[in-house]
């Protein structure tokens, strides 16, 4: 029997999948985000390797009727960070048959427009907009990374929320809820301390996305600065998502194109709403998951 292996790689997680010749899910593989803008190469190449080589080793448990061994036919990366250092990790992968990479975009892309002219807007640990054209090309904007920002990302959420606590904290109005969380986060309770902390110490930097849930959930509890913190930064997403879109469609298609909104992020009701009131386009949440749609666009694959 012939499988194929699909990987869906993040700044989160890295989640692998293996689907037999008619489709079907094989065997799930999860593992820590393979981003090299946040873990370095290294890390991210034996994160990915390690995934790849659990779904090659289950495919190899699963028995065959004609006892035959079990081949890898093709292999699909859709992966956050560096196409060019993806691609040369592809070429030294052995008997994973055909390795096709493409960013991490695809999938959500496939979820939000099933193979049709549209647009996604993605925000998880980073961001990024997608679209496929008319003519059925991929375009992507954003996605820059945590140093040149990514609105509407855990990260850029996190960053403006530590920011805005940081004001209260100077300002003297410590018993704000998002300086008192900001206090509770770093286990600091000084701004001053704070900022030598996330300046000084080279791992601070893993401290801001894991933020941005925290101010996602004192939005959800109608606080009014965190509110603004997580619209001002989905609206900045919203705004590379129109300018994209205008580029790519008519003015009398877009108003008809799927669009649709991905991640957690996106989806909360209060910034869900705002989009939707701002938007050139109907906006619909993204039903299902990314890895979903590895699955689907392996279901392609040749």
């Amino acid at each position: 029997m012939k499988f194929k292996i699909g990987v869906d790689g993040g700044g989160t997680k890295t989640e692998g999948v293996l689907v037999d010749d008619a489709g079907n899910v094989a065997a799930i593989h999860v593992g820590s985000g393979s981003n090299p803008s946040l873990i370095g190469a290294e890390r991210a190449r034996s994160v990915v390797s390690a995934t790849l080589d659990s779904l090659r080793a289950q495919a190899g448990g699963i028995a065959q009727a004609d006892g035959s061994k079990p081949e890898i036919a093709a292999t699909l990366l859709c992966m956050a960070g560096s196409p060019a250092m993806w691609q040369e990790f592809a070429v030294g992968l052995v008997n994973f048959g055909r390795v096709t990479t493409v960013d991490d975009s695809g999938p959500v892309l496939e979820l939000a427009t099933h193979g049709q002219p549209g647009l996604v807007l993605h925000a998880g640990t980073g961001s990024f907009v997608a679209a496929r054209g008319p003519s059925g090309t991929v375009h992507y904007a954003g996605g820059l990374g945590w140093r040149l920002g990514d609105p509407g990302s855990g990260y850029d959420i996190g960053r403006r929320g530590i920011a805005r606590a940081l004001l209260d904290l100077q300002a003297g109005m410590n018993s704000t809820k998002l300086a008192q969380a900001l206090c509770q986060h770093m286990g600091l309770d000084d701004a001053a301390a704070i900022t030598r902390k996330l300046y000084q110490d080279p791992e601070a930097v893993e401290r801001i996305a894991p933020f941005a849930p925290v101010v996602l959930q004192l939005a959800k509890a109608d606080h009014p600065a965190a509110k603004q913190v997580v619209v001002q930064s989905a609206v900045e997403l919203l705004d590379i998502a129109v300018r994209l879109g205008e580029q790519l469609f008519s003015e009398s298609m877009l108003d008809r194109i799927a669009a649709g909104l991905s991640g957690p992020i996106l989806t909360l009701p209060v910034v869900r709403d705002v989009l939707a009131q701002r938007a050139p386009f109907p906006l619909a949440p993204v039903e299902g998951t990314p890895i979903e749609g590895v699955r689907r666009m392996l279901a392609d694959m040749a």
